[in-house]
């Protein structure tokens, strides 16, 4: 125990506009709604995190976070010293509220880092420079093929995810214009996010496989079992599991029935302290993960990636690129990539990322 108790709870919603709209599986939205999670302790130090803020992600919306904060959280977290994980545990138990707990969770941590005086990734053993990967989302596929052969030109990325499900034909057409435009050297993998059934998803895999993707994401809902047994092994790629593994629970019972890649997400868990749980499973187990995209900022990116170096060599780049989407943020510095690759600050400390003027100015109306 430190001694340096959490005094202050503060949150703090901010609206980000989106360079052009953007056009996610669930919505199309011109901006993205963010909240900052500032915890201060009686020492001065300051704990931060960040809430990606989609109803149809997270179940929840600015106003909905903040009074699960102010009915729920806050109380439990005055007077908490961030080295009591008696204490945090008695926050994760709490039902629901997932993106709240992770937030939690996140600026947690953040203020461990900063009493132990080293970044996370110190801390995790991790490597400081992170390979990257590109998320080109849906669009006409001339459009996204220019948006892949612009990333790779501008941030040197050698890794793109394509976002499918826009139908069999053109998330064909799409894997073949970026193909012409990128090349057979950059390794694509496709996410369709759960658009197609059961029965189309092994001729939709085996297209996949034709243009030489790596993995096929979440290409139709995806159910631990006896199911998800036979659609991998009637699938030429292996299917990597997003949207229904939430928990270590879920991924211990996907393990079982033979899946072989995860994608993590900090705010899909509970925070770093569940998304341990599963990295270590997934390790014990000889399985591929990486670091999905969920929207961030480049604070949220900066969190992510805090994770991502810890992650076993051979891991896919992390995706948590998306803050190029971004017209404005509320950093001092947005996370740079050069050569498909981003440099992680050797100072703990997220709160010092933010510039909290910015943040006043891009509160919502």
């Amino acid at each position: 125990m430190t001694g340096s108790l959490i005094d202050r709870v503060e949150l703090f919603p901010v609206r980000l506009p989106y360079a052009r709209a953007m056009n996610w599986a669930s919505t199309r939205e011109s901006g993205a709604d963010f909240m900052l999670l500032r915890l201060t302790t009686s020492e001065g130090l300051i704990g931060v995190s960040e809430g990606v803020v989609k109803t149809a992600w997270t179940g929840a919306t600015l106003r909905s976070l903040a009074v699960c904060f102010e009915e729920i959280f806050t109380r439990m977290l005055i007077g908490l010293d961030p080295e009591d994980f008696g204490g945090t545990k008695k926050i994760s138990r709490i039902r629901e509220n997932n993106l709240a707990k992770a937030m939690i969770d996140v600026a947690l941590w953040d203020l461990r880092s900063q009493l132990s005086r080293r970044p996370l990734w110190r801390m995790w053993n991790g490597r400081q420079e992170i390979d990257m990967s590109w998320c080109v989302t849906r669009q006409a596929p001339i459009e996204m093929a220019r948006e892949a052969e612009a990333a790779l030109a501008d941030h040197g990325f050698r890794t793109l995810k394509l976002k499918g499900g826009q139908g069999l034909d053109v998330d064909e057409a799409a894997l073949q214009a970026v193909r012409r435009a990128v090349g057979d050297d950059i390794f694509i993998y496709v996410d369709a996010n759960r658009a197609y059934s059961v029965s189309e998803t092994a001729r939709y895999v085996s297209m996949l496989s034709d243009y030489g993707v790596g993995f096929a994401e979440d290409p139709c809902r995806l159910t631990p079992g006896v199911a998800f047994g036979e659609i991998q092994r009637q699938c030429p790629l292996p299917l990597l599991v997003d949207g229904d593994c939430r928990n270590i629970e879920s991924m211990r019972m996907f393990v079982e029935s033979g899946a072989q890649a995860f994608n993590l997400k900090i705010q899909k868990a509970q925070g770093y302290t569940e998304n341990w749980e599963l990295v270590n499973h997934a390790r014990e187990h000889g399985l591929q993960t990486n670091i999905g995209l969920f929207g961030e900022s480049s604070l949220g990116a900066h969190v992510a990636l805090q994770l991502a170096s810890a992650l076993p060599p051979g891991s896919l780049p992390a995706e948590v690129s998306g803050h190029l989407l971004f017209r404005e943020e509320f950093v001092k510095t947005p996370v740079k990539i050069k050569n498909g690759v981003t440099v992680l600050p050797d100072q703990p400390g997220f709160a010092q990322l933010v510039d909290w003027e910015k943040v006043e100015y891009l509160r919502p109306a």
